[in-house]
């Protein structure tokens, strides 16, 4: 083995052997590392590395994707057959999530009352995800109504994605100057590129398209920051905007 290829190899097992240690892994994978340079770097790679990395997560949306266009109605059957066998909040909820993807918002609607019965009463996740559903079927005084609770009773869960569907149910009921506040307000605190789209959506709305190129410029500005692949649909969307300066799109 040349001086220059046992330096790599070297500098690879050292790499690997830190990234374990870091992060607490068992420190067996240490010595399996030094033990068998190259296969050992490729074992804990494989096994402890990549099933929890963005490329394996974006891998595994892909096959769903892949698996959903070939069998679009095979997710909401199973969820069905859950909760047929076990009728807990969370089979109901998961059904109800993957009605509110097909559209079915009745249904996912009255699954998501079901859920918050009794000590589920106040629960945020399940609050915000039937606000969503009124707000899909164009229930705003409803899903403001549920929205304006949950800041009530749980004032901390997820206060980004509450405040962003509030915007959202603001903008929808006509009530423009209030959603400006909301979006202007998320500006520097949402983490990703939606709240800033919608917000240059709604400017450009209403004529006001120099703060809305600016606000559409930023997101592709800061585009590269985020490689992941949700943040860059709504990159592509702030360019397409950009570059039509034309009809307002809709999401």
């Amino acid at each position: 083995m040349s001086r220059a290829l046992f330096l790599l190899v070297f500098v690879m097992q050292f790499t690997f052997a830190f990234h374990a240690l870091r992060t607490g892994r068992p420190t067996r994978w240490i010595f399996i590392i030094f033990m068998a340079p190259v296969l050992g770097c490729l074992l804990y790679y494989f096994l402890e590395v990549f099933p929890n990395s963005r490329e394996h997560r974006t891998v595994r949306r892909r096959i769903r994707d892949i698996a959903k266009a070939l069998a679009p109605d095979a997710e909401l059957k199973r969820r069905a057959e859950e909760v047929e066998i076990n009728a807990s909040v969370d089979n109901r909820a998961a059904l109800a999530s993957e009605c509110l993807e097909k559209g079915m918002f009745d249904e996912a609607i009255k699954l998501y009352e079901g859920c918050l019965q009794g000590p589920y009463r106040d629960d945020a996740r399940l609050a915000f995800s039937l606000a969503r559903a009124r707000f899909y079927n164009q229930e705003f005084v409803r899903a403001r109504e549920l929205l304006d609770r949950i800041w009530k009773t749980n004032p901390k869960s997820d206060p980004e994605e509450v405040q962003l569907l509030h915007a959202r149910v603001l903008e929808a009921m006509g009530e423009t100057g209030a959603a400006l506040a909301q979006y202007e307000s998320l500006r520097d605190r949402y983490v990703g590129f939606e709240a800033r789209y919608r917000h240059a959506l709604l400017l450009k709305n209403l004529g006001r398209w120099h703060e809305a190129s600016a606000l559409l410029a930023d997101i592709v500005r800061h585009a590269k920051r985020s490689a992941l692949e949700s943040e860059q649909e709504w990159v592509k969307l702030a360019k397409r905007e950009v570059e039509t300066e034309g009809a307002p799109a809709s999401v």
